[in-house]
């Protein structure tokens, strides 16, 4: 499964203290979803600013993410069943392929001739439907990486590696809306899909350096019942679930970045450059942050880390909902990506460490549903309470709620609070 040579790891230094980078699959591994993840943040960030340019309705934007929260948790738990049954390199070729597809799409909605042939509110329905079907993609593509990575990566390194898959992931969070606001202002949001479509294509060269690997869970059993382990898993796994239950409240009450393109036009009053450095400014303190962990690795607490780190991301979620100022606003959701980013590597690290190989798929799905029903869902939540109450209202109230949460899983998870990495058999 490795391809870590014994001999070629010095006993000091930048490769020693991050071994799993020796994997030359590992390596591709993170290109690919490096790529994939800029193509597709660059995509929703384009997406959001034409569907409130089209409409200049706040709920909008909300609808946005409940067109890809419906499929994801609707599908999850069979693609998971069927993540495990099949192998797992063709299942990310099986996504990838359909996210060039649904690109494509969107590529041909957003020609001058089409727009010119439909109206407004027809352009916004097709955008909304084939979010849908991107949602369906990725229900699949979420437990197919993770579990090529738990072929990939040997389970000793699992936390060096956690830590660098989720920077590539913050990278392409970073680059994609950096890029898309670029495009957006200097070149349309036309040539700024065919980008998309461009970088997904370029996609398949490292994704098909990685070996086919074997199908450990063979024996075939009925979708319900094998959808039933997946569930029962998480649920008996005191530490995971708090986790996940942490992740999902935190960013369902604390996230505010669908309605960035609010604040960019009506509260901080920037150009559509403005709004692509706003919504790179998480993920880039992601990445400094996670770069950090590169050379000092997460070791000692992680438990009482993870908790101290939501509750700074709820701070400076409320910060920057009452900020009237650019430069603080960004400060504000740079901190924001530094706090967030290592309690992504604490969670991950958990999944990881706790989950049967044979299992990846399905505990994965369950995982995707935490996540979606928190990212996405998060947005449409942002949305209707901007509606309601006001958009600098909501994500104050929103940080408000998230502290509670914290609060309220420090008390009630003891075992997620005193978790340590060499504790994942009493997890």
């Amino acid at each position: 499964m490795s391809n870590i040579k014994p001999s070629s790891l010095t006993t000091s230094g930048f490769l020693y203290k991050n071994p799993s980078l020796h994997i030359k699959e590992f390596r591709n591994f993170l290109l690919t979803r490096v790529g994939i993840i800029m193509a597709l943040s660059m995509q929703f960030t384009i997406l959001y600013f034409w569907v409130y340019h089209l409409t200049n309705s706040k709920l909008s934007l909300g609808f946005v993410g409940l067109a890809e929260v419906i499929p994801a948790i609707g599908c999850s738990l069979f693609a998971g069943h069927y993540v495990d049954q099949n192998e797992k390199r063709k299942m990310v070729l099986f996504c990838l392929s359909g996210y060039v597809v649904t690109a494509i799409m969107f590529l041909i909605l957003a020609l001058p001739i089409v727009e010119k042939q439909i109206s407004s509110s027809i352009i916004v329905w097709a955008i909304y439907f084939l979010v849908f079907i991107g949602g369906i993609f990725r229900s699949f593509f979420a437990p197919s990486m993770f579990s090529l990575f738990g072929l990939i990566v040997p389970r000793e390194h699992f936390p060096n590696a956690t830590s660098w898959s989720s920077m590539s992931w913050q990278v392409g969070a970073v680059i994609g809306p950096l890029i898309a606001g670029v495009f957006i202002a200097w070149f349309g949001i036309a040539i700024g899909l065919l980008a998309v479509v461009v970088f997904l294509l370029i996609m398949y060269l490292p994704l098909l350096s990685i070996a086919v690997k074997p199908i450990l869970k063979k024996e075939k059993e009925p979708v319900l019942q094998s959808v039933k382990e997946g569930l029962k898993f998480v649920l008996n796994t005191p530490t995971l679930l708090g986790a996940q239950l942490l992740d999902m409240f935190s960013v369902l009450f604390g996230g505010a970045v669908a309605l960035l393109p609010v604040y960019q036009k009506e509260i901080l009053h920037v150009n559509e450059m403005g709004f692509g450095i706003l919504r790179a400014a998480p993920g880039l303190g992601a990445v400094l942050t996670l770069g950090l962990l590169a050379f000092i690795p997460l070791k000692k607490n992680p438990g009482h880390k993870l908790f101290i780190c939501v509750t700074g991301f709820a701070v400076t979620i409320i910060v920057f909902g009452i900020s009237t100022n650019f430069y603080l606003s960004c400060l504000m959701l740079l901190l924001s990506g530094m706090f967030d980013a290592v309690s992504v590597v604490i969670r991950s690290t958990i999944l990881q460490l706790v989950t049967p190989d044979e299992m990846r798929g399905r505990v994965s799905s369950v995982n995707t549903i935490f996540i979606s029903s928190s990212n996405e869902f998060g947005d449409f939540e942002s949305g209707v309470m901007a509606h309601w109450l006001g958009t600098v209202r909501s994500v104050v109230v929103g940080g408000c709620l998230t502290l509670g949460v914290v609060a309220i899983t420090f008390y009630k998870a003891p075992k997620l609070r005193n978790f340590k990495f060499d504790d994942k058999k009493e997890a």
